[in-house]
């Protein structure tokens, strides 16, 4: 019946080959990585041999196997994959495998799921690895408990997913951050014991680790072997690497991560069961652009993922912020038509008290004061234009200062002993009622309905601190029940709402995770548009998300956030190579400034078929004082690259520079394009070719572009270039 069950099984997919060894007491895990070809039953034998590991000194006398559900049982000293007790016992698992079942995806897909029993601590466990057409693997676990009904609770403390990386995986890589500088990448070797990390916010959080890769030394966008992993879950998290002196198996390291779990949050009485978040685990063998290829790969192939084109927003907070005046909204409505503009979001302060950010929030009516005919007047203007309509949101907070905060403050999540600070004058309304979760789901469901909203926002501006539920028993952990609760909400407003897009926002970037992207149609990066900094956020933003999910918008020319002063043909190439937007108060640029927002708007809309469907590539460069990106026809037809220069060089010119992803088979026209304005170089001319690509008479082959490369101009700091590539 489960053929499968003493077998050595391989599973391929894009690419990737994963071996587990189903012949013992528990499987093994043989392999994570490259495709190893169409194996015989005797070859997966001779493998099972080749990649056993050896018995050591002064060890378990059984050689150290790393299993699906490693634990000490097996010899694993390192992280194990469960961890919890009945009452203070039933702390050492003795897990067995039950049965096997083997399942190909109707996509061209395969999975298996290894079913589990743990007779000490009265556990089933079903483990569903699932190997995408991308070459990801999918794992997600659920653990019941078989106990009688009048046994102890299994009070679960932890269920991680784990996968081995071997010998030559010895460095490090994933992300930190904070407000407005999100994703920030820190590099180090990787070294014996546990780099873990614990995300406590609530939410992944502006430091989340967001990918987590451990590859061969040096691993750059273009080159190296890459292992990865990313935990998909809106809430806590742990994520870690570990290396023992032992190794995991035949391997060196594993890799993995999970939902972080504080005690009490989840006890399992008898019959009752936990799901595991999907954690995902991607390889690339030609660098971190390669890893961005499976995982861009796998969000374009959701059945929900934006087909129509990513539509050019004006989106209001930089302009007017709380200051909703329907004369100047209006004028800022007539501009935005006249630009280009294909969709209008109204921020922050349309609702109840909200005149400041103190007041208002949880009191989802329109406010009679700054709107006292409602926003329909603004709404049919939009319309008018052929425009869509969005709207701002922060369903999961509250203002004291509020009327649903005074009504219902043991809607609070927040300890019986009372709400603790505020953060931002604001407090987390504790979605997981049923109560609350009804309030919320019918007031946003009838503002959608009664103004026909196109498109939320939805923002989520604060960390989860203290968060308990008030239940009669006492405080309970809220967290996991709050991050399940956000899910069914959005759901249930999509199945409402079919055409609904909704935006993931929570102080910016601080809530992006493929947890929330089986959700929403868009992320905003980071509240920060100031183009420096929104260089680098988007290009690591970029690891995991393809282009037309990263909310990229064109601010002011003094930066809201970081006072920075930027020319704007940097800001407007900065934001080109995403899901583009304005957040400027156009009622107030000069007639050249508009000018130069409608040529940018029309070389978005030339170019966006092209970036929100194409390979995002990055070129490895010694100086980080440069970027070379672009965005390459899935076919090597036609490119787009940005050259961006960050600051000065300590070198006079840049030199040869590899035009990385061209088919190099093709030749290409290459052509500066100009449209937004000239750059500022910081030499006397440009090389040779740059003046005959500016008339548009270059032609090169894709070899040489690939391999030798151009003689990039040096521009002066804060300047960026654009060069277009069309094959002929």
């Amino acid at each position: 019946m489960h053929p499968e069950r003493d077998n050595v099984i391989h599973l391929r997919a894009g690419g990737v080959s994963v071996v587990f060894d189903a012949r013992r007491a528990l499987p093994r895990v043989l392999h994570w990585g490259a495709d190893l070809g169409d194996l015989s039953t005797e070859e997966l034998d001779a493998f099972a041999l080749i990649a056993g590991p050896s018995q050591l000194h002064n060890s378990p006398d059984e050689p150290r196997a790393f299993t699906v559900w490693p634990t000490q049982f097996d010899g694993w000293s390192g992280t194990p994959a469960i961890t919890g007790h009945r009452a203070g016992v039933a702390t050492t698992p003795r897990v067995a495998l039950d049965r096997v079942e083997r399942d190909l995806e109707p996509d061209g897909g395969t999975g298996i799921t290894f079913w589990l029993t743990d007779r000490v601590s009265l556990l089933e466990i079903r483990l569903t690895y699932r190997l995408t057409t991308q070459g990801l693997v999918e794992v997600q676990s659920t653990v019941r408990s078989t106990a009688e009904a009048e046994s102890a609770v299994y009070d679960l403390g932890s269920v991680l997913t784990l996968m081995p990386v071997p010998t030559r995986a010895g460095e490090i890589v994933d992300f930190t951050g904070k407000w407005c500088r999100e994703r920030s990448p820190q590099r180090g070797p990787l070294r014996d014991g546990s780099y873990t990390r614990n995300v406590r916010r609530g939410k992944p959080g502006a430091d989340t680790p967001y990918l987590l890769m451990v590859g061969t030394p040096d691993f750059g966008f273009r080159h190296g072997e890459i292992w990865a992993t990313h935990v998909a879950w809106s809430g806590d998290q742990t994520w870690l690497a570990e290396r023992l002196p032992e190794g995991a198996g035949g391997s060196s390291s594993v890799l993995g991560g999970g939902e972080a779990l504080v005690p009490g949050e989840i006890r399992l009485a008898a019959g009752e069961s936990y799901t595991s978040p999907v954690t995902v685990f991607g390889w690339s063998d030609s660098g971190m652009d390669g890893l961005a290829d499976r995982m861009h790969a796998r969000l374009r192939a959701r059945p929900q993922h934006p087909k129509s084109p990513r539509p050019l927003v004006l989106n209001t907070w930089e302009a007017v912020y709380f200051d909703h005046d329907i004369d100047l909204l209006s004028e800022l409505t007539d501009l935005a038509a006249e630009v280009g503009i294909e969709r209008v979001v109204l921020d922050d302060g349309w609702f109840g008290g909200r005149r400041n950010d103190a007041a208002g929030l949880g009191d989802w009516t329109v406010s009679a004061d700054a709107w006292p005919n409602g926003l329909h007047a603004l709404v049919d203007r939009v319309r008018a234009h052929g425009m869509s309509f969005g709207l701002w949101f922060e369903p999961e907070m509250v203002n004291l200062d509020s009327d649903l905060a005074r009504l219902h403050p043991e809607w609070i999540l927040a300890p019986s002993a009372g709400v603790g600070p505020s953060a931002r004058h604001q407090y987390v309304l504790d979605i997981a009622r049923p109560d609350s979760f009804a309030y919320l789901l019918e007031h946003i469901d009838s503002l959608v309905t009664e103004y026909a909203i196109d498109f939320i926002k939805w923002d989520h501006n604060r960390d989860l601190l203290e968060a308990v539920m008030r239940e009669p028993s006492g405080d309970i952990p809220g967290v996991h029940r709050q991050t399940a609760a956000l899910y069914a909400l959005i759901d249930e407003l999509r199945v409402r709402h079919p055409a609904l897009e909704i935006e993931s926002c929570s102080a910016g970037g601080g809530r992006i995770d493929l947890g929330i992207l089986d959700r929403t149609d868009r992320v905003w990066a980071s509240d920060c548009n100031d183009p420096i900094e929104r260089q680098a956020i988007q290009q690591w933003t970029g690891l995991l998300l393809p282009p037309e999910l990263v909310g990229s918008h064109v601010g002011a020319a003094r930066s809201h956030t970081t006072a920075r002063v930027a020319d704007a043909p940097y800001r407007f190439i900065t934001a080109l190579f995403a899901s583009a937007g304005v957040e400027w108060d156009l009622t107030a640029t000069t007639s050249e400034e508009l000018a130069s927002v409608k040529v940018w708007a029309a070389l978005y809309k030339e170019f966006r078929g092209l970036i929100h469907s194409g390979r995002s590539v990055h070129a490895d460069l010694l100086d980080d004082a440069v970027q070379l990106h672009g965005s390459v026809a899935q076919d090597g037809s036609h490119a787009l690259f940005a050259w961006v220069r960050l600051a000065t060089s300590g070198a006079g010119q840049a030199g040869l520079t590899q035009i990385p992803g061209l088919d190099p088979s093709r030749n290409y026209a290459v052509r500066v394009r100009t449209d937004l304005g000239e750059p500022s170089l910081h030499q006397g001319l440009g090389p040779g070719w740059f003046e005959a690509a500016r008339a548009g008479s270059l032609t090169v082959s894709g070899h040489v572009l690939s391999t030798v490369g151009l003689t990039m101009p040096t521009l002066n700091p804060s300047q960026a270039l654009l060069l277009e590539f069309t094959a002929v």
